[in-house]
């Protein structure tokens, strides 16, 4: 055989082991340990046995000459070093080398083509660590051939004998070899990336799809699972992704059922299918191919094929999640990936609806505290103040008893959650009034609030408690009193609103330790500002903390943003 028959053997038998290989890549199990070694030994040992296998192969794609063998076993473990490392080029190239030597123990060439397959293997595995991701290129794996074949031509010429015999062999099998392999090894390396692109662009796809989904159906799924909640989702998963039904169950009961099938899937009635009941159960996903298996009671529904999988909260089944395939409409290992994916974001959304609810008790307690704050004493001086005009001027002390009662009331009322500007602004009012009456001239107030910001939503008892401290620990501190500067505008999408004083102020360690939460709220002190402040904080998050500037025998100013929000 000459070497011109020799290459369009080995370019014959080229052909039908990269498409043996395209085949093999193609299965399910291959595809979903995404064909990489990762940290798993398990998945390293898996890889190395995969390509050592297919250098065995390669041993026999060629032709007998001389008593040896042209073959293509080179490719394939610099591929595999390549893409798998030191552990994958040499594990492969020991497996695939001593299938060589054994295979022709008594053979003149065995022992340096084995030890030259071992070799090439390594050599790709130590360049893969050094290079990375750049190594699996198809320029490295045709140079790494061309290198790797001919220190295998060199080690027949030096190891074998006769050497008669071991320079006619390389004359020949030399060049098919050294050309072949160099371009099956680029080709080979580049339908691994093909395979490896074609992966991450499914899953690319597969996260938009779970992503945008999961965009339009939160907001539902953290109030729970519930026959208008689940409908809503429904509703949702079937518009964008191609099956011919959509269903959410509880544990007992179809919550939603989008498609086909809807005339007897009825929602809140008792799950019909066998299956749906076996995975909530035993809590694993499950790919039904029949009518049969999926175990519905009704005899002419179109189901032939199920996703199902189960949806979790805090590790306990609440529901499932289910798609239905037809005949005009099957269903495909992709969409069982698509509908796990959207199972496990949507138990993650089910599991916040406890959070929320926590928050929302959190947030009631915490107005609970602040009325259970308000100062007492400020109760019983407002009596005696009113009891003294009831004497001087009944008028007065009547209107006096309107703002207290006005007052009392909202602070009993402001766990209904955020509330119009102008609802705070009547309680200020409410309380300057009262304090006015007790002090006369010794409080003095400047509003100014722009148009259009009366109907803005604010957290309730935020400002009162603040007018509130610059009055006790501001202005009433001097003898001739001062003067409370209440401020609000629109600015940049956000409510600007400052409370300021002319008060006796603080010095720079004493802001701080009232900031730090060292200094404890005072009898007197109400609410306090500390409080306030830190509600901003954990209701807007940080970059709307509000800042604080203070002055001795100057005065304090307060000003905080407050975003839209419905």
């Amino acid at each position: 055989m000459n070497t011109y028959q020799i290459i369009l053997t080995l370019a014959e038998r080229f052909g039908l082991m990269v498409g043996l290989v395209f085949l093999f890549m193609t299965i399910m199990p291959v595809q979903r340990m995404h064909f990489t070694t990762g940290d798993s030994r398990l998945r390293t040992g898996l890889v190395t046995v995969l390509f050592g296998v297919l250098g065995i192969l390669g041993t026999y794609t060629g032709n007998a000459v001389f008593d040896s063998v042209a073959n293509l076993r080179a490719m394939v473990v610099i591929t595999g070093g390549l893409f798998g490392g030191p552990v994958v080029g040499i594990g492969a190239g020991f497996i695939a080398g001593a299938h060589r030597i054994l295979m022709d123990l008594n053979g003149f060439s065995a022992y340096p083509c084995g030890i030259a397959t071992a070799i090439e293997g390594l050599v790709a595995g130590l360049v893969a660590l050094r290079m990375g991701d750049r190594a699996m290129n198809w320029r490295t794996g045709s140079l790494l051939a061309l290198a790797g074949e001919s220190m295998h031509m060199g080690l027949v010429l030096l190891m074998s004998r006769p050497f008669a015999d071991a320079m006619a062999l390389v004359e020949i099998i030399a060049p098919p070899m050294i050309l072949v392999n160099a371009f099956g090894a680029a080709l080979f390396v580049e339908v691994i990336n093909l395979f490896s692109r074609d992966r991450d662009r499914r899953d690319s796809l597969h996260a938009q799809i779970i992503l945008d989904i999961a965009n339009m159906a939160v907001s539902y799924l953290r109030m729970g699972l519930s026959l208008e909640t689940a409908a809503a989702t429904a509703e949702i998963i079937h518009s964008r992704v191609g099956v011919a039904a959509v269903a959410i169950t509880d544990t007992r009961d179809v919550l939603a059922h989008v498609g086909a099938g809807s005339d007897h899937h009825l929602p809140g009635r008792a799950i019909r299918t066998s299956a749906t009941r076996e995975v909530i159960e035993t809590g694993e996903p499950t790919f039904l191919h029949s009518s049969e298996a999926i175990g519905c009671n009704q005899a002419d529904c179109p189901m032939t094929s199920a996703i199902i999988v189960p949806l979790k909260k805090n590790d306990e089944i609440v529901g499932t999640l289910k798609f239905y395939g037809s005949r005009k409409l099957p269903l495909s290992a992709t969409l069982f990936e698509v509908a796990n994916g959207l199972a496990n974001l949507f138990s993650t959304q089910v599991e916040l609806e406890d959070i929320q609810i926590k928050e929302q008790m959190l947030a009631h307690a915490e107005i609970r505290r602040l009325h259970a704050q308000i100062n007492p004493h400020f109760l019983f001086n407002s009596l005696n103040t009113i009891t003294s005009f009831c004497r001087t001027n009944s008028e007065r002390a009547r209107e006096l008893l309107m703002d207290l009662s006005l007052y009392m009331r909202r602070n009993l009322d402001l766990s209904r959650g955020f509330i119009p500007l102008s609802e705070e602004l009547e309680q200020v009012r409410s309380y300057l009034a009262i304090e006015q009456a007790r002090f006369g001239e010794r409080i003095r107030v400047d509003s100014d609030i722009e148009d259009g910001c009366e109907t803005w939503p604010i957290p309730p008892l935020i400002i009162q408690p603040l007018v509130e401290n610059a009055i006790r620990h501001g202005v009433l501190g001097r003898e001739r009193g001062g003067t409370v500067s209440l401020r609000a505008r629109r600015e940049d999408g956000c409510l600007e609103i400052s409370v300021a004083d002319d008060g006796v102020g603080m010095d720079r360690e004493t802001l701080d330790r009232v900031l730090s939460g060292e200094c404890a709220d005072s009898v007197t002190g109400g609410i306090g500002m500390r409080n306030c402040l830190s509600r901003l904080e954990h209701i807007y998050g940080r970059q709307f903390s509000p800042s604080v500037c203070s002055t001795p025998g100057e005065g304090t100013t307060i000003r905080f943003r407050v975003p839209k929000r419905a």
